[in-house]
């Protein structure tokens, strides 16, 4: 290597960790643009193998190594690294200056550099990667073992995280070979350091050899859980599983040891542990069947450490809550469990698999009665109770602690975990349980808990916690009506502050038992209970937040009655606003606004008549101004807009400007929040618009919004056309001559490559843009904005070989353009035909074919509306004096026939009446279709916006509505007879069917 360039690369390392910006800036361009220059990455290797340069100079050098790797050892990687550098790399990292790297951060580094090349190279061009690494282990140089051990764990959790069939296979073989090799080497290093520890020797002895089988651990922990298809076929790796539990025993007895001496191995002990109980966890869930001879062990080893005084003495709280989880793991475990007993299925059904049986004989063994009832009642009077640091807690930070701990918590934190556990055994033993815990909740019957008695209110509280969490499984054996109003809804009026552990009990409990068994008739009383909390300006802030959360949980129950609720609305969005002013951490307030955005949605109508969305409406300026940096907050905040809009139906406009800038920083796809809120900022701009009377500049302006959305992708495909349609039905000259005419260009062109779904929304909007747009006003502003996708919708037809949901639309969407303009039509297919080679460019041909088309197919028409649309421009096509046309005339005859006979209202026996046409002065029988917005009529539904008055107009005016076709029809047949003369109209009447021509003769004179 040229010692140039060598030094040359050493120095602009040197000035990229410089402090200063004027050096740094520079050098890290110049790193930059060398990270594609051939050798670059040699140069860097040499630098790492450098010992005596300076660790920050090295660590820099292994992080652009590393980098590189990522971005440019893939073959087909734009300036990909060349196979003879690899080669040289490869070679390199594999060197003992590599791997006897002194500083423990950069071997790390090192140790991942070398995984993300073997992901991408072992074993097909790297296979000698771990039979080298295996072989350096017998090196009897201590560092060199460490980092070897590190290298090949990252290595193996690398190949390990491949998921293709090829690969898992690799990894399978490769296990196969190392497995006996790692596991032997895991037990001389974890032989050494237990005997070590207790025969009290050196720190840096002990730290030696457990950093060592920690990682041996973590090795063949992956080997383990991905290395076999079945690991109890693997008799090495059953011996392994058979000591985990015996040496995580000993570890705790060590641990114990090195607690008492307060030195540094100590946490590493702790994280060798832990990686004990996550090998069976993960073959737990992995490998069920295999773990079924663990069952019995595994639960002794949890029922000792988690529910005995001795055990407990011994453990920590990571430790617990692993122990917790993998009894959770085989209470919940499918494979485990008995089929459920039914006499009929029982013979017809094969016996219960074999495994299921040995596993339940298993934890029948370990879990008797005595033993499960001893562990539910330790995790109520142990584990639920609040602990001195949970009360400091709260008195510190309330939000914080009332935050409720979501997802899957419980896989880290020791509440939700002790919870988790607790529902699983209580819903596999619920006979054993239930009747047990009602005696524990009827022992505390006797009367409120005093106040000055923290205990007894811990302990009323932990089994109150209990009762709520089985409200499900305690259905038949708690009245929850008589234990609310008798006790809980007393316990809420005591005031004292020890007391507030109660008062926030009870509230999540009303919210527990609210959609299980709480009479309709209490419903009141429950609500008034939840309020007194939210409304009083001395309460505890977690009390609050759990009477708002148990509010949610109560009208999001499937009986929940509006009526019941409305006169509680005002006091309840009062009280809601009142707690998110009072509110102080974002997720506080995240939380708060769900509820508002839960009573607002469930009452809707209710709120406007109401009131007290006021409020609210003025505090939400200087949220949304306050949360500029916390996107999920502003979220929350236009979900809460959303619901509230539509439940006043208006925008008043005191908030209209500040709404609409909201939906325009929301929907800019120039801003990065974007991305966190362009999907409930559309659904806030649908609806302004369906509330809004008339269009006014912001709002027209803000449609340019719309193009660079649809452009990006069709995610919103569906609520972007929603909101064209709005706009459409609002201002329909305005748009369709600004952002509208645009869009509608950018959906034809996107039109080759939707699915079904997509081109049948873009079909209907291209429908609304003819229904919403006079020719007396604006010379076919709507046939000219949809016209490319018209001459698109000829080609596709022609073809015929459309779904006939698509067919459907695209029929009626021609019928339109027939039935404002029959000139329109011929001019369309006439462009239609230029370029067609098929049809020799001749619109005679087109029209023949799309004719033909048009009168096979059009029964495929589901909706009767969209098949009288469609006989309707067939009707005013018989008058155009086009020879085609009249070449089909008896299969048209045929269809308006069958249309005629569907549309007939059979109410009417002696007169033909069409039971499309609504009666003078009543609504259409349906509305537009295709418009978003919500059309729910009710007590708690929203009131009757501007745009549902809008889209009834618009479908009263719908041909179909507005059209009697069989009058059409005659009127057609009757000119049609005049333009060409009897004789040839009776030679065209005769070239027809006799039975077209009597069913058709019931409803018009021939």
């Amino acid at each position: 290597m040229d010692p140039n360039i060598y030094a040359l690369v050493l120095d602009t390392l040197n000035r990229a960790t410089s402090q200063d910006p004027e050096v740094l800036k520079p050098a890290e361009k110049k790193l930059q643009e060398w990270e594609i220059e051939p050798g670059f990455y040699s140069v860097l290797l040499q630098v790492l193998s450098t010992h005596t340069l300076d660790v920050n100079v090295r660590w820099l050098a292994v992080m652009c190594f590393k980098n590189g790797v990522d971005r440019y050892w893939r073959r087909n990687a734009p300036n990909a690294i060349t196979d003879e550098e690899k080669h040289k790399l490869r070679e390199g990292l594999m060197s003992p200056t590599i791997l006897s790297e002194p500083v423990a951060q950069i071997a790390t580094q090192q140790a991942v550099l070398i995984s993300k090349i073997a992901r991408c190279d072992c074993p097909t061009h790297w296979p000698n990667l771990v039979p080298q690494l295996i072989s350096v282990l017998d090196a009897p140089i201590p560092i060199m073992q460490h980092r070897v051990l590190l290298v090949l764990h990252h290595v193996v959790k690398a190949l390990a995280s491949k998921r293709l069939i090829g690969d898992k296979r690799s990894f399978q073989e490769l296990t196969s070979t190392i497995y006996p090799f790692i596991l032997n080497n895991w037990d001389q290093n974890t032989d050494r350091f237990l005997s070590y520890i207790q025969a009290g020797a050196p720190t840096d002895l002990i730290t030696e050899n457990l950093e060592k089988a920690l990682l041996g651990l973590r090795i063949l922990r992956k080997l383990t859980v991905f290395g076999f298809k079945k690991a109890h076929e693997c008799d090495e790796a059953v011996a392994f599983l058979n000591v985990v539990f015996d040496r995580a025993k000993t570890s705790l007895e060590c641990r114990k040891l090195l607690k008492g001496r307060g030195i540094y191995p100590l946490e590493l002990c702790e994280k060798f542990i832990i990686h004990l109980t996550k090998v069976a966890l993960g073959v737990l869930c992995f490998h069920p069947n295999s773990y079924v001879p663990l069952i019995k062990p595994s639960l002794e080893f949890a029922l000792y450490y988690c529910f005995t005084e001795q055990g407990m003495s011994l453990i920590y709280e990571r430790f617990t809550i692993q122990c917790l989880n993998i009894v959770k793991g085989i209470l919940q475990c499918m494979e485990y469990k008995l089929p459920k007993t039914d006499p009929i299925k029982d013979m017809l059904s094969s016996p219960a698999p074999a495994v299921a049986q040995l596993a339940h004989q298993a934890k029948s063994e370990v879990l008797r009665h005595d033993t499960v009832w001893h562990m539910c009642r330790h995790l109520v009077t142990h584990y639920f109770l609040l602990s001195a640091d949970d009360l400091a807690l709260w008195d510190a930070e309330p939000e914080s602690f009332a935050t409720d701990e979501a997802g899957e918590s419980w896989k880290y934190s020791l509440r939700p975990c002790t919870e988790a556990v607790f529902m699983e055994l209580f819903h596999e033993y619920r006979s054993v349980l239930a009747p047990e815990l009602v005696r524990l909740l009827a022992s505390l019957q006797d009367g409120p808990a005093r106040p000055d008695d923290l205990q007894a209110i811990l302990k009323k509280d932990a089994i109150y916690n209990a009762v709520g969490l089985a409200a499900f499984d305690l259905y038949d054996d708690v009245d929850f009506d008589e234990w609310f109003t008798n006790v809980l809804s007393q316990e809420l009026k005591i005031k004292d502050n020890n007391y507030r552990i109660i008062r926030r009990r009870v509230c999540q409990l009303i919210g527990q038992w609210s959609g299980v068994r709480a009479s309709q008739s209490l419903r009141p009383a429950m609500y008034e209970a939840l309020l007194q909390p939210l409304t009083s300006a001395d309460e505890d802030p977690a009390v609050k937040l759990a009477a708002a959360e148990a509010l949610r949980s109560t009208i999001d129950d499937f009986e929940f009655d509006v009526e019941q609720f409305a006169p509680y609305v005002p006091h309840a969005l009062s009280a809601l606003c009142e707690l998110l002013v009072e509110s102080e951490e974002c997720d506080t307030k995240i939380h708060v606004l769900h509820v508002i955005s839960s009573v607002t949605e469930r009452m809707e109508g209710a709120v406007a008549r109401a009131g007290g969305a006021a409020a609210l409406f003025a505090h939400l300026p200087a949220l949304w101004a306050r949360a500029h940096h916390h996107h999920m907050l502003r979220a929350a905040a236009l979900a809460a807009l959303v619901h509230l809009v539509k439940a006043l139906g208006e925008c008043t406009a005191n908030v209209r400007p500040f709404i609409l800038g909201v939906v325009n920083e929301s929907t800019k796809l120039s801003e990065p929040a974007h991305v966190y809120l362009l999907e409930d900022a559309l659904e806030l701009w649908l609806a302004i618009l369906e509330t809004s009377h008339a269009v006014d500049p912001p709002m027209l302006q803000l449609a340019d919004n719309l193009y660079p959305i649809l452009e990006q992708s069709t995610e919103h495909l569906r609520i972007v056309v929603y909101i064209m349609q709005a706009y459409a039905l609002l201002c329909p000259e305005e748009f369709f001559l600004g952002a509208g005419g645009k869009c509608m260009g950018l959906l034809e062109d996107m039109l080759a490559d939707m699915r079904t779904e997509g081109v049948i929304t873009v079909l209907k909007m291209a429908e609304i843009c003819i229904s919403v747009t006079f020719p007396e006003r604006n010379t076919y502003l709507g046939v000219k904005v949809i016209w490319p996708i018209l001459i698109r919708v000829i080609h596709c037809l022609l073809e015929g070989d459309d779904l006939p949901a698509v067919l459907s639309v695209q029929l009626c969407l021609l019928s339109r353009v027939i039935l404002l303009s029959t000139d329109l039509f011929y001019n369309a297919v006439e462009e239609a035909a230029n370029g067609l080679t098929e049809y020799d460019s001749d619109p005679a041909k087109v029209l023949n074919r799309l004719l033909h088309v048009w009168t096979e197919k059009m029964n495929l028409a589901t909706r009767v509306t969209r098949w009288k649309l469609i006989g309707l421009g067939l009707v005013a096509l018989l008058t155009t004096k086009n020879q085609m046309v009249l070449q089909r005339f008896p299969a048209i005859l045929l269809n308006l026939t069958e249309v005629l006979n569907d549309v007939r209202n059979i109410e009417y026996k002696d007169t033909y009446v069409d039971g499309l046409v609504a009666a003078p002065g009543s609504r259409a029988a349906s509305p537009l279709e295709g418009c978003g917005g919500a059309t729910r009529w009710g007590a708690g539904a929203a009131p009757r916006t501007p745009h549902l008055a809008r889209r009834e107009r618009l479908a009263a005016a719908h041909p179909a509505h507005r059209l009697d076709l069989r009058a059409a029809t005659h009127h057609q047949l009757e000119t049609l007879k005049s333009q060409v003369g009897a004789e040839t109209f009776e030679r065209l009447i005769q070239s027809t069917d006799k039975e077209t021509l009597k069913q058709i003769r019931e409803y018009i004179p021939l």
